[in-house]
């Protein structure tokens, strides 16, 4: 069943579900986000490091900065997307024209025409900043496109459970996989080339399912926006349900990106195991959350998305705390630990994304206005200084750990306090950035019966008006 076009003010609340091709083209595009989501934040620290031969602290900095730029690119890139108009929509020439300009540059990024050093350094920073300038392109309007293509409250859930259980399998073929290619490849620079054209033939193939996926699909009623930048982002703090969750999930991505950039070094200097290590436990990270998702799906059926977010997050924050012990534990246990985080995981990032498009829909039945580009513009950028900020932080804690990088292509000895520095950056330091950021969901008091008062009440003005 092919849904109309609903404008602001008119809430599917019954009946209205969108074809399985939708969902499954949509949820494709999670085949880019989650690998440029993932490889950097796992490869890149330790690419700079133990390849590259830059300095931890050096490399935490050109980590972070070129995804910090996109704090500023996202908003802009939102607000463009809002006041397109094509034939395609206004969002989906952004997912084809981005989408393959970032396969382009993230191949880029590992191409290394300088070998090793500070030029090799330098030439990353910058490919890497142009790399994340597309991805704000591709992503900002893809985040958008849910609150356009339903306003259903149970159906957006449902999307985002399609969205999710492709982003574990992107995060699990990216991860897992990556690591594999670069020693299939040779490991060093030669490894690390063959990976980014790996990767970038899977942002392609996401590319085009998600352009083509969602080809014929509802798109919304293109209503007003504010005149002004300014007035949007203003519109968008006063939101707020929608301030303290994106302020939460900020944070909360912070965490889990703490994970992603420790894994390397947790495999080689806690595990022991640098060869295979990396690839089990994404394994057993990404493995699970296939399983529960439409457990959690369930579970945000009858708790509602707020109270099941809060227990994912609780489950995700006690798993990494647990894991402080890893190394007086047996390899299987640490495994385990790490699919209990996943199964947090899941279920965090399923709820963060379903209660977005809420906010959305909430403001624009509220204010008649159609901002769905400078909402998502605004999470996206949160979303990747969150994910910039992760390996920034594990860097720094390498850095003061006294961590040696090395040209070489493999780690370095490292000292005991080194070794420290790896194991709490992945397990306390992530604990401390996921659970304490709860208590700021006390102030998203937003419920399906909120967004029909609201919706009912601006559609009853309409019709006054009109």
């Amino acid at each position: 069943m092919t849904l109309p076009p609903a404008g602001p003010g008119t809430p599917q609340s019954g009946g209205h579900v969108l074809p399985r091709r939708v969902h499954a083209g949509y949820a494709l595009g999670s085949l880019v986000t989650g690998a440029f989501g993932t490889v950097p934040g796992l490869l890149l620290l330790p690419y700079l490091t133990d390849t590259l031969g830059v300095a931890a602290g050096v490399a935490a900095l050109l980590v972070l900065l070129p995804k910090a730029w996109d704090v500023l690119v996202n908003p802009v890139a939102g607000r463009i997307s809002d006041r397109t108009r094509s034939r395609w929509g206004a969002r989906r020439p952004y997912l084809l024209l981005g989408g393959l300009a970032l396969a382009a540059l993230f191949a880029a990024i590992f191409a290394a025409p300088f070998g090793a050093g500070p030029a090799a350094g330098a030439y990353v920073a910058l490919a890497f900043l142009a790399t994340a300038t597309a991805f704000a392109f591709f992503q900002v309007p893809y985040v958008a496109m849910p609150a356009e293509l339903t306003d259903d409250y149970a159906e957006r859930t449902r999307l985002m459970s399609w969205r999710i259980a492709v982003l574990a399998v992107a995060i699990l073929v990216s991860g897992a996989v990556a690591p594999a290619v670069v020693t299939a490849g040779g490991d060093g620079v030669a490894g690390h080339r063959w990976m980014g054209l790996f990767v970038a033939a899977l942002i392609v193939l996401g590319t085009l399912g998600a352009f083509l996926g969602t080809r014929g699909a509802p798109t919304g009623t293109v209503g007003e926006s504010e005149p002004t930048l300014r007035a949007q982002l203003a519109v968008a703090a006063r939101n707020r349900p929608f301030r303290a969750l994106l302020v939460c999930f900020v944070i909360q991505s912070a965490g889990v990106a703490t994970i992603l950039a420790g894994v390397s070094y947790f495999a080689d200097q806690v595990l022991r195991d640098p060869t295979t290590g990396p690839t089990v436990l994404f394994a057993c990270f990404v493995g699970p959350a296939l399983l529960v998702m439409p457990l959690w799906t369930r579970v945000g059926a009858r708790v509602g998305k707020r109270s099941a977010l809060v227990a994912a997050s609780v489950l995700l924050t006690a798993g990494a705390a647990g894991l402080v012990a890893a190394p007086a534990l047996p390899a299987v246990a640490v495994y385990l630990v790490v699919a209990v985080i996943g199964v947090g995981y899941a279920g965090q990032q399923v709820f963060a994304l379903a209660m977005l498009p809420d906010c959305i829909a909430y403001d624009t039945a509220r204010t008649g206005r159609r901002q769905a580009g400078v909402f998502t513009g605004l999470w996206t950028a949160g979303e990747t200084l969150g994910l910039a900020l992760g390996p920034g932080i594990y860097g720094l804690v390498l850095q003061l750990s006294g961590y040696v990088s090395s040209d070489t292509g493999t780690a370095a000895a490292q000292s005991d306090a080194a070794r420290l520095g790896v194991l709490l950056g992945f397990t306390v330091l992530p604990a401390l950035l996921v659970g304490p950021p709860l208590l700021l969901l006390r102030h998203y008091t937003l419920t399906r019966d909120d967004l029909l008062t609201v919706a009912a009440g601006h559609h009853e003005r309409n019709v006054t008006a009109a």
